[in-house]
């Protein structure tokens, strides 16, 4: 129980602590009384408290953790290196190369997947656009093994393990971390990155349908399954369906824990390609001599090649995932994808060449002629070792889905950072700060996966419009690394590498155009919404910024100090808490000036502007106060590491008891029972400020489109009431016109009424309006 005498900076509480006399508000003396709380001394509402640890037990693992590794390195660096291989190492560790064990296996099923379930498709798309395996000649394998090696090594290795992994953005890599490297080269950077990006994300959608729908195909080569798979047509669809629902269902705990599980898989299913494609090539060794790009130049322009440059099309499906590799390079370390991409790239070689030997071997088996959907990689292996294929492949192709999926989270969430996409929450369930999930992002790619799936019901039809939307992705990204090579000083090579890979990688795009209108239109739409989406959000937010103004301590302080001495006007609350975004403290926001103005003017004990940092550290737990000289106004920082809640009500609590005890907030007791229990602090209530354009704004018709559609958007994006834990406290959201420059309105002219008439003068005039109507004799 508390008492107090209460301070004359405590009058006119809506607490009840106490009352304002009429000689209080007349500037005579008051009463003073002491009031005892009448809250519970039971606990009812369980309200969140901050606990006396300092540490919760997954700190202290993860502190435990980081002494172990820290003790080991001291002892490896006392350790002298042997020899000038283990220098060689040691550098490599201390560099931002470095390497391990456990993250080679996360790498291997984070960023690989898709990649890896190319084989599975490439040549029984081939040997389909060729007219059957019985029309495939030598010529026509051999260019195309040897057209699928050099866009490998070309796009993957050369272009981004080599080139893209060694251009990053404090570790992270993608699009999007890529134009933050080059914006300042050029505003039309923007447009390539936007383009590029929302390509991406809209392949995303694709990949998950398009993987594990024909891996669980494969279940119909199995001879038991066959019958079963025959009289229920839409099994694979519900076999499918379930994958994709149980996958995005597990994102929530973590690219690292799915990582290290997809990982060990991983490895067994590129080892099981490798040993397949060995076992097929047998002796053959006159196979390798598709190495030579001879025989893929010649195949491209000869007469036998019956679909011409669109075979290209066919050639991309082998390098696509290669995307990934970049853009997941922040979840796993660059290192770790130096260190695994060759054994990925020996395998997928041996499996395509051990393809294209087994197709050379069996192209006059007529058990084979006729066969529909014939697809190699199934048919070059033995019955028995079939089985496990299918099972492999089925993981695989989760696996694929995974890639861009943690592909995908990391891209929104750079998007955000550039403003070209809503805030939206997002969750950091591992250790580092590039593994996340953005939960939002996660049920809308689920949503858009099964409907895709739903749309086109099975591979063949999802496979038209797989990879048109990644060639724009690919070509965009050169533009952006060509750029940063121009400018970083490495002329020659800028142009050398744009060059081939453009004139590459447009050949890719011109023959997956024909794919449009047989599935392709799909994919470019949903590119273009996605485009729209970014564009819309970054010219709302730049018409926005270019209306924020901010107020200083000397201009908004007189005001505030009037309102909170005049004590004609009951209080609003003890604690008024507005939400920022501004992380400045010595300035206040104009926005919540005027909130604290408009209509009745909300007078409180205290106003908070309170704005919420994440930091790179996982378990920051900071805060910063700037009181501006008086024991009212309170601009608050919170920086909280990656891995803490968002509590804002709890922290805030802290806080304020803190300043309390320092003197700096004046004592606020309350007698009457609240939700949160504390009987110490008085009433909170926080504001969220939101904007509107006003109908007099003076703005062209796409910057109020471009707004419109960004508040819708953030309507639908979700609110910070819900991510700061605020929704139990009944926050207010205000909105407040968007102070562009608003143009003139004509004044209204005043038109006075006619004096009220009798009933006699109304008899007389009627009279003489229908004398005027009688026709003249």
């Amino acid at each position: 129980m508390t008492s107090r005498t209460p301070s004359r900076s405590d009058e006119g509480s809506e607490t009840g602590t106490d009352h304002e006399t009429e000689s209080d508000r007349t500037g005579g003396t008051r009463l003073a009384f002491e009031q005892d709380s009448i809250l519970p001394q039971e606990s009812f509402t369980k309200a969140p408290r901050i606990s006396a640890k300092a540490r919760t037990r997954e700190e202290e693992d993860e502190l435990k953790r980081a002494r172990r590794e820290a003790q080991r390195e001291a002892a490896r660096q006392h350790t002298p290196p042997r020899g000038p291989l283990g220098r060689w190492w040691r550098k490599v560790q201390a560099s931002p190369d470095r390497i391990s064990l456990g993250m080679c296996i996360v790498a291997l099923g984070v960023v690989y997947g898709d990649i890896g379930t190319s084989p599975l498709y490439t040549f029984q798309t081939f040997v389909a656009g060729q007219g059957g395996i019985q029309r495939v000649d030598r010529a026509a394998v051999l260019g195309m093994l040897s057209l699928v090696f050099w866009s490998i090594t070309l796009i993957t290795t050369v272009k981004y393990v080599l080139v893209a992994l060694r251009i990053d953005n404090k570790g992270e890599g993608g699009i999007f971390a890529l134009y933050t490297l080059v914006r300042r080269y050029g505003k039309w950077l923007a447009i390539p990155a936007m383009l590029g990006g929302a390509a991406f994300l809209a392949d995303s959608v694709l990949t998950p349908a398009v993987s594990i729908s024909s891996a669980v195909e494969g279940l119909k080569t199995i001879p038991v399954l066959e019958p079963v798979f025959r009289e229920n047509g839409n099994l694979t669809m519900v076999i499918t369906f379930v994958i994709i629902l149980v996958l995005f269902a597990v994102q929530s705990r973590g690219t690292e824990r799915i990582g290290k599980v997809f990982g060990s898989v991983v490895m067994v299913w590129f080892a099981f390609l490798a040993v397949m494609g060995l076992y097929c090539i047998g002796n053959d060794r006159s196979i390798f001599e598709a190495l030579n790009p001879v025989y893929g130049i010649r195949f491209l322009f000869s007469p036998q090649n019956p679909v011409g440059l669109t075979i290209m099309g066919t050639v991309f499906l082998s390098t696509t995932g290669a995307e990934a590799l970049y853009s997941d390079m922040g979840h796993v370390g660059r290192g770790n994808i130096y260190a695994t991409w060759p054994f990925i790239n020996i395998a997928l070689v041996c499996n395509y060449f051990g393809q294209g030997a087994w197709i050379l071997r069996n192209k006059n088996n007529p058990a084979l002629q006729g066969v529909d959907g014939l697809n190699p990689f199934f048919q070059m292996m033995p019955t028995t070792v079939r089985y496990v294929a299918v099972i492999l492949s089925v993981t695989a192709g989760v696996i694929a889905s995974q890639a861009l999926i943690t592909g995908a989270f990391t891209m929104v969430s750079e998007a955000t950072g550039l403003n070209w996409m809503p805030h939206l929450q997002v969750r950091y369930p591992a250790r580092t700060r590039g593994q996340l999930y953005i939960p939002t992002i996660n049920w809308v790619l689920c949503v858009a996966t099964l409907t895709v799936l739903v749309l086109f019901k099975d591979s063949e039809h999802i496979s038209a419009a797989y990879g048109l939307a990644l060639t724009v992705t690919m070509i965009t990204t050169t533009v952006l690394l060509a750029d940063y090579l121009w400018h970083d000083k490495k002329r020659v090579g800028a142009v050398v590498f744009a060059v081939v890979f453009l004139a590459i990688q447009i050949l890719f795009f011109m023959a997956s155009m024909a794919k449009f209108m047989h599935g392709g239109w799909f994919t470019m739409l949903l590119t273009a919404a996605i485009l729209y989406i970014m564009y819309t959000w970054d010219q709302g937010t730049k018409v926005e910024r270019s209306q924020r103004r901010h107020m200083t301590a000397k201009e908004c302080l007189p005001a505030l100090d009037m309102l909170h001495n005049d004590f004609r006007i009951p209080y609003f609350a003890d604690n008024l808490v507005y939400l920022t975004s501004d992380a400045e403290m010595r300035r206040l926001d104009t926005d919540i000036f005027f909130s604290i103005f408009a209509n009745h003017p909300k007078r409180a004990r205290a106003w908070w502007a309170v704005s919420v940092q994440t930091t790179d550290a996982p378990y920051t737990r900071k805060y910063s106060v700037e009181n501006f000289g008086t024991n009212y106004l309170f601009r608050v920082r919170m920086k909280l590491g990656f891995k803490v809640d968002q509590n804002v009500a709890t922290y805030l609590h802290q806080i304020m008891h803190e300043l309390i005890d320092s003197g700096e907030l004046p004592k606020q007791p309350s007698i009457y029972p609240k939700v949160d229990e504390d009987p110490q602090i008085g009433t909170i209530t926080y504001v969220l400020v939101h904007k509107a354009l006003m109908p007099e704004s003076k703005i062209d018709s796409r910057g109020a489109l471009s707004l419109k559609v960004k508040y819708a958007i953030r309507k639908l994006a979700g609110s910070p009431i819900k991510w700061f834990g605020l929704a139990p406290y009944n926050p207010i959201v205000e909105v407040q016109p968007l102070f562009v420059s608003t143009r003139s309105v004509p004044k209204l002219t005043r038109v006075r009424l006619h004096p009220r008439k009798t009933k006699a003068s109304d008899h007389a005039q009627q009279t003489e309006q229908t004398q005027a109507q009688q026709p003249e004799e």
